[in-house]
């Protein structure tokens, strides 16, 4: 049996925050432990507490005075895109026709996509993400890529090959049927393999003809335990277009609806310029709005409405989206995130972001009973934090006296440097 023990402070989240002095939404201990055992939690709290518990000579790691939270979930990137990252363009359509489609075509050779399924994922965890929602390419081949790294490293990863029969070069185009022959192949040879979560991944409504959103559809009526991940509403000339192909929708969301892709295991990346009918309707279904905020500020695409979409019901859950977003880090992200709270008139507490960077995204993906929280019975997916990692924040830590204080100047400051050590299935992989 390997056993060990983590010691620091630790903070985990038992539910959604519902004010900045919500004490009662997270559990955090100043001197806390995480026995870990056969690469689950086994008990949480204190450390007086757990180390009673735990075998007698176990291994102990001290990590005090840093902070040890779940590992960060991304719930919106895309695999083939490493190299498009920090691309010049005026806009998404451009970005997409001029960078991203031509950078996408390169995942039809193996070797290149087992290439970058290394780098994306050695990226991933050097910035404490643990568990990402990924569109790979539309070949089969970058999945198999994809989901053979993560079962090498034993990873928690969702990912999905692309579906896209139009509207892009006809090297990185299938078809309807194509599409869900290999997404059937992509389902029967990864979904459950090791850690391995596979979902349904129309690009978005400009690459796919009906017929291929109808097959989307009949996919997910045949496995409904998948999520379906997709765009939505991310660009004004988008949405222009989007209703152009489908003049019989209502709107952009409507779109979706009425192929059975609106469901409660839906993931919409963007959701920007929703009316209120497309708000109710998503809450309705139960799907997610995922916020992709350094990506819509690189693109100029509009400022998520955070506040708005509370008052409407729908879930949300917070993403990088490499590469239209410029940060593999969460923590970045959330510092954007906060910003764009700001211009819109909305105080986005600190206690709120980290709930979503890891529970709240967990609840997304309909995970949490694995990952996202420090919980006996999850996975040992954790990661320690330290708000000295800079001379400069160290400076700013000297005057810190608050938990809220220290989690704001980490996402305000921090980066991948403020990341000290990553364990996955207990396992250190990151030191």
């Amino acid at each position: 049996m390997t056993a060990r023990l983590l010691r620091g402070r630790t903070l985990s989240f038992k539910s959604r925050p519902q004010a900045r002095d919500d004490e009662a939404s997270y559990i955090y201990e100043t001197d806390g432990a995480l026995l870990v055992e056969n690469g689950m939690i086994t008990a949480a709290g204190s450390y007086a507490e757990v180390a009673s518990k735990a075998p007698a000579g176990i291994e102990v790691i001290d990590h005090r005075p840093l902070l040890l939270m779940a590992g960060l979930i991304d719930p919106h990137i895309h695999f083939p895109q490493m190299q498009v990252t920090a691309s010049y363009a005026a806009n998404l359509l451009e970005w997409l026709n001029t960078y991203t489609f031509v950078e996408e075509q390169r995942f039809a050779d193996a070797a290149h996509s087992a290439r970058f399924a290394t780098l994306f994922f050695d990226e991933l965890l050097r910035h404490g993400t643990t568990t990402a929602a990924a569109y790979c390419s539309v070949h089969k081949g970058s999945a198999d890529a994809y989901f053979t790294e993560a079962q090498r490293r034993n990873l928690l990863m969702v990912g999905g090959k692309v579906m896209m029969d139009r509207n892009a070069p006809e090297a990185l185009t299938d078809t309807a049927q194509s599409s869900y022959d290999d997404t059937k192949a992509v389902i029967a040879d990864w979904h459950g393999k090791g850690r391995n979560h596979v979902a349904i991944t129309p690009r978005f409504a400009i690459t796919s003809t009906p017929a291929q959103l109808e097959a989307a559809g009949t996919l997910a009526r045949e496995h409904p335990g998948l999520l379906i991940q997709t765009h939505l509403s991310e660009n004004d000339a988008e949405i222009a277009y989007t209703l152009e192909l489908y003049p019989e929708a209502k709107d952009y969301t409507d779109v979706y609806a009425r192929y059975g892709l609106l469901t409660d295991k839906m993931l919409l990346g963007h959701a920007i310029h929703l009316s209120d009918r497309e708000m109710h309707a998503i809450s309705e279904a139960g799907s997610v709005a995922v916020h992709c905020p350094t990506s819509n500020l690189f693109l100029g695409s509009g400022l998520f409405d955070l506040k708005r979409l509370k008052q409407h019901g729908v879930r949300t859950a917070i993403a990088t989206d490499i590469g239209g977003g410029s940060s593999y880090s969460l923590l970045r992200t959330l510092d954007e995130a906060y910003k764009i709270q700001q211009l819109r008139g909305h105080r986005l507490p600190p206690i709120e972001s980290y709930w979503q960077a890891t529970r709240g995204n967990a609840e997304a993906l309909g995970l949490v009973d694995r990952i996202g929280t420090l919980e006996p019975g999850s996975d040992a997916d954790i990661i320690v934090l330290d708000a000295c990692a800079t001379p400069a924040m160290a400076i700013r830590m000297e005057t810190v006296t608050t938990l809220e204080e220290e989690l704001f100047l980490m996402q305000t400051m921090g980066d991948d440097r403020s990341v000290r050590h990553v364990y996955v299935a207990g396992e250190a992989v990151h030191l």
